[in-house]
């Protein structure tokens, strides 16, 4: 990893998954652990960048009074909403989630990776911003 000034590999081949990452033990990440298995994105998909969107839509009302998850990035890269310009996002406020629902799509290195809610519930806020970076452990959505 140092060689290559790599800071987080992910592997995943016949259900074996592997993640490597450089210096995690320095940070805190709030995560929903739902199935016992680390956070981490499956196999790199080949799509088209989605277009950068307007500001992420929130749902302050949807905080109040609810305690909600939050759906963070295990990987530093570009946030994208929607698989390509043309498509929809795959999520919005108010759509039902679960652990395998595909939320959104980061960019790294040039490899496209789906990143699941690995929770269930509904989309409350959409905090990260559509072509924009986004770093390990920021907060993408929040759920209720």
């Amino acid at each position: 990893m140092k060689k290559n000034d790599l800071s987080v590999f992910e592997m995943e081949k016949d259900g074996f998954k592997l993640k490597l990452q450089k210096g995690a033990g320095d940070q805190t990440v709030f995560a929903p652990a739902t199935n016992g298995l680390p956070a981490g994105a499956p196999p790199a998909m080949p799509v088209a960048p989605a277009p950068v969107s307007p500001p992420a839509a929130t749902a302050p009302e949807a905080a109040k009074g609810a305690s909600l998850r939050e759906i963070v990035s295990p990987m530093v890269g570009t946030f994208y909403r929607a698989a390509s310009p043309e498509s929809p996002p795959y999520v919005e406020i108010g759509k039902e989630v679960t652990e395998e629902t595909v939320v959104c799509i980061i960019e790294a290195m040039k490899v496209m990776n789906e990143i699941k809610a690995e929770t269930k519930g509904v989309i409350a806020e959409i905090i990260a911003e559509g072509g924009k970076p986004v770093q390990f452990g920021q907060v993408l959505f929040r759920v209720k």
